[in-house]
């Protein structure tokens, strides 16, 4: 019985943590909408399932299964989306290659492909993309579709190259390029300059591609390979509206920042972060939550006494130190003070503790060495006896009498050269 109410015991705790962690970890999504699409998490503000859990409907996103038997997926539009991040304002979406390849006899397939992200919120990230190209004889073309930028990369080798070795771009069968701010659309292509001849059995294929600088890998391609659904990360910035920072806080009611918070621009629009010391989502009510910095001192150090305030926290060093408690404190607190004075007390007492011992020991030594012994067994009165310098005058009867009570301890010259006073009452009587 007793072992079914512990357990019972357990069990409660147990759902009792579970339900504080979740009441206590942030909401990502819009209340009564679904936070996840298969293994992507949907951060307000963006939904699915219904245009309300979006914020406006180009973050109004697509959550299907692409076949009867697959998983659900995120779409942005007509390609997976595999990333949503709040706090850097952009996603990752995986967009097929462009690639040319040939044979002995030429060119055998060319496919192009191009990406249109509209006039809205979103445009190509110019700071983590990179534009590539992978292959020993291959020129890939890059441009919007407006064709008012254009660029171009060259990639050459004349013999087997292994990237294998390669976290990025050597030069040597691969080529990289950057794409500049505002691009909303994306044309890419890819063509040889000798028709691969003489490299086509090493490298059959060239590839062109942008890609996110912060997942791409040389040694993911292989120039011997052919084209087997190749893909590349993207990364696509957006905003929540379309106005600055100014005209959207001149209306209120349809400002997507809630409390403590910033706006940021990008040139395209706004967008929301939490203040410095604050967490959460930005755009939903109650707004951003303070960090207890106390809390995690790993990323928060504090050598001293920390204490958690709005938007960041203090850190005042141990009374009797000083400095920087976030850096280090200097001098000796008053943990360090206080042993220290206690020991020297503790000594001192030990000091003084052996002085008597020691004293009272020597003064025993005097007593025995001098024959107080034998003197407090043999005095035949009662009364006391005193032992001091005698004038010479005193000297008679008195003296020869205390001089002959004294020869049996001190005898010889020792007892004739000392002088004695001594009073002594023998309690006679009269008679």
């Amino acid at each position: 019985m007793l072992k079914i109410w512990v357990s019972w015991l357990m069990i409660m705790l147990l759902l009792c943590s579970i339900a504080t962690a979740i009441a206590q970890s942030p909401a990502d999504s819009k209340p009564g909408c679904r936070d996840k699409c298969g293994n992507v998490s949907v951060p307000y503000p963006f939904g699915i399932d219904d245009p309300g859990c979006a914020e406006n409907e180009d973050m109004y996103l697509n959550c299907s299964q692409s076949d009867g038997d697959d998983p659900e997926k995120l779409w942005f539009d007509n390609v997976p989306l595999l990333n949503i991040s709040v706090l850097e304002g952009s996603m990752i979406v995986s967009i097929p290659t462009s690639y040319d390849c040939y044979n002995q006899s030429g060119l055998i397939s060319n496919v192009s492909y191009s990406i249109n992200l509209g006039q809205g919120l979103y445009m190509f990230s110019e700071t983590q993309n990179v534009f590539t190209a992978i292959g020993c004889d291959t020129m890939a073309f890059v441009s919007n579709e407006e064709v008012t930028y254009g660029a171009a990369c060259i990639s050459l080798c004349n013999e087997t190259v292994s990237l294998a070795d390669n976290s990025s771009c050597s030069g040597s069968g691969c080529c990289q390029t950057s794409i500049p701010k505002g691009l909303k659309s994306l044309y890419i292509s890819s063509m040889s300059l000798q028709n691969h001849t003489n490299i086509s059995d090493f490298n059959p294929c060239g590839y062109a591609f942008l890609a996110d600088k912060r997942s791409f890998k040389a040694s993911d391609w292989q120039l011997s390979g052919w084209p087997d659904g190749n893909v590349s990360d993207v990364v696509i910035d957006w905003v929540v509206e379309t106005k600055t920072c100014e005209q959207a806080q001149a209306n209120t009611s349809s400002y997507a920042c809630s409390n403590n918070t910033n706006c940021s621009e990008n040139g395209q629009g706004y967008r929301c972060e939490c203040k410095d010391g604050f967490t959460g989502n930005p755009y939903l009510s109650p707004g951003c939550q303070d960090i207890d910095e106390c809390a995690d001192q790993r990323r928060y150090p504090c050598k001293g006494k920390c204490k958690n305030t709005p938007g960041n926290y203090t850190c005042t060093c141990p009374l009797g130190m000083h400095g920087d408690g976030k850096t280090g404190c200097q001098g000796f607190g008053i943990a360090t003070i206080a042993s220290v004075t206690g020991g020297i007390i503790s000594l001192a007492i030990i000091g003084v503790l052996l002085y008597i011992i020691l004293t009272k020991l020597r003064k025993e030594k005097n007593f025995r060495e001098n024959g107080g012994m034998v003197l407090k067994h043999q005095r035949p009165w009662n009364g006391d006896l005193r032992i001091g310098a005698c004038q010479e005058s005193e000297k008679g009867e008195g003296m020869s009498a205390a001089q002959h009570l004294l020869n049996p301890i001190f005898s010889g010259d020792r007892a004739a050269s000392l002088d004695f006073e001594a009073r002594a009452s023998f309690g006679t009587s009269e008679n």
